[in-house]
């Protein structure tokens, strides 16, 4: 299982670096469509939803469009409704549990998560523009984050966070993942290879305590946004999202994270 993940993690890599760095949007696009697409398409299964093909390939689609006029809609707006969607809609459900599939809630709910996965994709868009580094510094908060929380509440674990949907997590777990963040995120302030990032810019903007206050909002984020999607799985007894890239499960299963995280910080990013 180990060498399959690290098979699969290395191919990931040799495909995304070279076009990351390549500088050429069209291959980027191609690449973004592609995971939005397998992603698309996870969503609509762990939702039950008919007619999966075709939906995410209307998804697809429109987002194809808005990759190629970025220029010519509101990104911001699309960014602040699924800010939105999250604190008033879909966090709440973590609290109360999900709905019965199939029923009318479930699909306002499945819209709610589709608009949203598209808003990240939009959001990596945007960042890329800017930078693969860019880009690269906002992902990167995310697996800081993860990666602490895991050994946090390995060495530290006592409190279960959300028992019923992620038993593994804690409290603990999540706050050494928040102070991690605070503090990698602060020095990259102080390494000049580093200024061009998302966490440098923001410093140097908004000051310490909107940085602080940023952080700690997108650090949360990446915590809910795992839970949703564990709790979608749980809701139809899926170990994974799919199968797509073995030994990792699932394209959800890999940016479940990310999908509140960057439209969030892309918000943030363009608040002047």
């Amino acid at each position: 299982m180990l060498k399959t993940r690290v098979l699969t993690a290395l191919v990931l890599l040799a495909i995304l670096l070279p076009v990351l760095y390549s500088a050429n949007f069209y291959a980027f696009a191609a690449l973004a469509l592609a995971f939005f697409a397998a992603a698309m398409w996870e969503c609509q299964r762990l939702f039950k939803k008919p007619g999966t093909i075709v939906m995410t390939v209307l998804w697809t689609g429109l987002l194809a469009y808005c990759l190629f006029h970025l220029k010519d809609f509101s990104y911001l707006l699309l960014f602040a409704l699924s800010t939105a969607f999250w604190a008033l809609r879909l966090v709440p459900t973590l609290a109360r549990g999900l709905p019965q599939a199939h029923n009318f809630s479930s699909g306002i709910l499945s819209t709610l998560y589709g608009i949203s996965i598209f808003a990240c994709f939009v959001a990596i868009a945007v960042f890329f523009q800017q930078s693969p580094m860019y880009l690269f510094s906002v992902m990167a908060i995310v697996w800081v984050a993860d990666i602490a929380a895991y050994f946090s509440g390995k060495a530290f674990g006592k409190r279960k966070l959300a028992p019923s949907i992620s038993p593994g997590k804690s409290w603990e777990g999540a706050i050494g993942g928040w102070i991690f963040v605070l503090i990698l995120a602060a020095a990259t302030s102080f390494i000049p290879a580093l200024q061009n990032t998302f966490t440098a810019h923001l410093l140097a903007r908004k000051g310490w305590l909107i940085f602080i206050a940023a952080m700690t909002l997108i650090t949360a984020a990446s915590v809910v946004g795992d839970l949703f999607e564990s709790s979608l799985k749980r809701r139809v007894g899926m170990k994974d999202s799919s199968n797509l890239l073995p030994g990792h499960g699932g394209v959800l299963d890999r940016i479940d994270a990310l999908i509140p995280v960057l439209p969030l910080a892309a918000l943030v990013d363009l608040w002047q």
